[in-house]
């Protein structure tokens, strides 16, 4: 039996990245890619990372102050 052909989404950024770097991306996952990226050129994955945590700023606050005010989900249900 052959193999079947499947069409997945990858990160445009992540995929000019591969491409750049010489890196065939044939039968790699999005989060195979990502992990093999963070290993061979990792200065561009501390700037995602920043870029990301930038574009999410308000958000990861916003998560902060509910937490601060209502607790985190489960701490009325630990024992420790």
């Amino acid at each position: 039996m052959g193999k079947v052909e499947l069409d997945i989404g990858i990160d445009p950024e992540l995929l000019a990245q591969a491409k750049r770097l010489g890196i065939s991306v044939a039968g790699m996952s999005e989060t195979q890619l990502r992990l093999h990226l963070q290993k061979v050129d990792p200065a561009c994955a501390e700037e995602r990372a920043r870029r990301w945590a930038d574009e999410n700023a308000d958000a990861i606050k916003a998560l902060h102050r509910f937490v601060e005010e209502h607790g985190a989900f489960g701490d009325d249900l630990r024992t420790w």
